[in-house]
């Protein structure tokens, strides 16, 4: 029987001997191939900053400490998305505040984050879904005028775009993941990406442990001061080394997501039992994502023909034991997100998916799904 992986890592033996030459060196961290790296993201995302972290999670941490997020304050979050997002705004002392989101997309929308609004909103951590940009245009005029600072959460999004902009540079920063699943990977990491330096001095300053002068800039060894309570957040370099080809190749990645994502679609469009969104440019396609009804017998059939899929997510956030005894949330306030935790089913998606891969996981979802 056939036998399609859900996710595969787009490595290669030369970004393979980067990390073997770069462990060989000894010099595993404060190496040049993070700044290398750090430097393609920001050519990439077209960003002024871009610093690595150990992982997205540690980024969206660190960017809620600097956005000043405390105890009292409320930061709104989308019940849909990984709880990395809702934990990072706990770290801080300020509560989680889950809204709704939009049933296909899982996004939040502007009448979302309204719905959720008290004196106490500090804050809204927008998550670009699968790869799908949020109403930035709205959310930002609003929040500008409430003075809610907006975060965003480009787990999914390395490569999406909302009016020709990069995701992650419209708010105070922008988190990215390199988990092995994402679009490019070093194992575990992060980056956030900002165009506000004095932001970007403040979070370089927190993800190594407060610490003012970088290994390189000290004229005396050991000689440095701590003005923060920081954290131990940094990126080795070698995993460094595994991320900086990918991101270099990444645009051919990309172009070649793309052309997966409108294979679905031509091969899908028939079938009026299968919802997913409309072909965009702008999406980067981390997975693509359809919406079927009895998702979970579904699912045990595409298992059953070889077919590796995965849901995101399965649980929306207020459903999950610590948020919901922590809040007492109410499961009615959530039907378009129970919608999507329902229905969803993420497809492969990764440029060794090969064409005749597509066409049969295409041929046994039109078979399946039929009412």
């Amino acid at each position: 029987m056939k036998q399609i992986k859900f996710s595969k890592a787009n490595i290669f033996n030369e970004d393979l001997k980067l990390v073997k030459d770069v462990i060989k060196s000894g010099w595993l961290t404060h190496g040049k191939y993070t700044s290398l790296f750090e430097n393609e993201i920001k050519k990439f995302t077209k960003a002024k900053y871009c610093l690595t972290v150990s992982s997205c999670t540690a980024g969206l941490h660190l960017s809620c400490l600097v956005a000043q997020f405390k105890k009292g304050d409320e930061v709104i979050v989308p019940s849909i998305t990984h709880t990395a997002t809702a934990h990072a705004v706990e770290y801080t002392g300020a509560k989680a505040v889950f809204a709704d989101v939009d049933v296909i997309s899982g996004n939040l929308t502007l009448e979302n984050i309204k719905s959720k609004v008290s004196q106490n909103t500090k804050g809204v951590m927008l998550v670009h879904m699968a790869g799908v940009p949020c109403d930035l245009r709205n959310i930002i005029k609003y929040c500008n005028k409430k003075k809610i600072k907006i975060i965003e959460d480009c787990a999914h999004s390395l490569g999406t775009l909302y009016q020709n902009k990069h995701v992650g540079t419209f708010g105070v920063s922008g988190s990215f993941s390199f988990y092995p699943t994402k679009q490019i990977t070093t194992g575990e990491g992060g980056a956030i990406i900002t165009n506000n330096r004095e932001i970007y001095n403040k979070l370089k300053r927190l993800k190594a442990f407060g610490i003012d002068k970088d290994i390189n800039d000290r004229k005396k060894v050991g000689d440095y001061d701590v003005k923060d309570l920081g954290f131990n957040y940094r990126m080795t370099d070698f995993q460094a080394a595994l991320g900086y080809n990918q991101i270099r190749k990444y645009s051919s990645n990309l172009k070649k997501r793309k052309n997966i994502a409108k294979k679905y679609i031509k091969n899908l469009s028939k079938n009026k039992n299968i919802q997913y969104m409309p072909f965009s440019e702008n999406f980067s396609y981390f997975v693509f994502q359809i919406f079927c009804k009895n998702r979970d017998k579904v699912l045990i059939e595409l298992k059953k023909n070889g077919i590796g899929v995965s849901v995101h997510y399965t649980n929306p956030l207020h459903k999950m034991s610590y948020y919901k005894n922590k809040y007492k949330i109410r499961n009615a306030d959530f039907l378009n997100s129970n919608n999507y935790s329902d229905t969803n089913i993420s497809l492969p998606m990764y440029p060794a998916l090969k064409n005749n891969e597509i066409n049969y996981i295409c041929k046994k979802l039109n078979e399946i799904i039929y009412e």
